[in-house]
């Protein structure tokens, strides 16, 4: 059975007494909506952790003013289904004020400088801010000795393992592959406001990274070039492109010529809705 809990002081009891019996405890963070790729986080945490927790909290602070918080997808009820199903030891379910209590303006925030800016954080000001701010609340609320992230999201777990490395907190991150439509759609939250054109559209998504990935492994090291002729493979899908950015994956800076360990990122709008996604890909050595 999976125990919810809404409040911070019953979180920490509940949690004070697994470390009392000497188990590990995992953290899941979502924002519910919860599908496979949520499911596949629960597994690993459940495979390594002896209590899991999986929180489901729609943040307000990473939303800007103009975006989709009030439509976000909010399904408990399905949610701990899905959970219990999963053998999810317990959910965390904070109201706004539980997370916020003196209010989101006067809310003390993390931010990771420079990274936080690029990329998804230049179409979205301050987003990153407002994810690394809840998940170290989350953290510090919690405790947990691992916490599990997917990598549809790279730049967050980039982010996310910054934080953790430079406040120096005691735990461990683990973050999971992509769980993906048999389309290759990556599977999203946000992938219920398609209609049947979009969802077709948005297939180009992965198919344009998959093409670009194929041409780094290739010998092309044009890196501009590849990024425009990927925007350009985008919009002919009938996509709206917000960015396409070949990255160095130890540092998420744009590569370079010595780039050898890359990221593909990129952002697109299939009508109103904004879909991320990347691949990893290992660019030959030239002798």
């Amino acid at each position: 059975m999976t125990v919810q809990i809404d409040t911070l002081p019953a979180l920490r009891l509940l949690l004070a007494e697994q470390r009392r019996q000497g188990k590990s405890i995992g953290l899941v963070p979502t924002m519910g909506n919860l599908h496979a790729g949520h499911v596949s986080l629960v597994t690993c945490a459940k495979a390594q952790c002896d209590f899991v927790i999986t929180s489901i909290f729609v943040n307000p602070l990473q939303f800007g003013p103009n975006e989709d918080y009030a439509r976000y997808p909010r399904t408990l009820p399905a949610d701990k289904t899905v959970l219990e199903t999963a053998d999810c030891d317990a959910v965390f379910t904070p109201a706004v004020a539980e997370l916020y209590p003196a209010g989101l303006e006067q809310q003390t925030r993390i931010s990771v400088p420079h990274l936080s800016t690029l990329y998804c954080g230049k179409s979205r000001p301050g987003h990153f801010d407002g994810v690394c701010t809840i998940v170290c609340k989350l953290f510090n609320m919690s405790q947990p000795d691992v916490a599990f992230f997917g990598l549809k999201d790279f730049q967050q777990f980039f982010l996310i393992s910054r934080m953790v490395a430079d406040l120096q907190l005691p735990l461990s991150l683990v973050g999971m592959p992509t769980i993906r439509e048999a389309s290759g759609l990556a599977m999203s939250s946000r992938n219920g406001f398609l209609n049947a054109d979009q969802r077709e559209q948005a297939t180009a998504i992965f198919a344009t990274l998959q093409h670009i990935a194929r041409l780094i492994r290739n010998g092309e090291r044009d890196f501009p070039q590849l990024e425009r002729l990927a925007l350009g493979q985008l919009a002919a899908a009938g996509l709206r492109p917000d960015y396409f950015h070949v990255v160095d994956r130890t540092s998420l800076l744009p590569a370079h010529s010595q780039s050898l360990e890359l990221v593909l990122l990129t952002a697109a709008y299939a009508g109103s809705t904004r879909l991320i996604d990347n691949v990893t890909v290992e660019a030959p050595v030239h002798g």
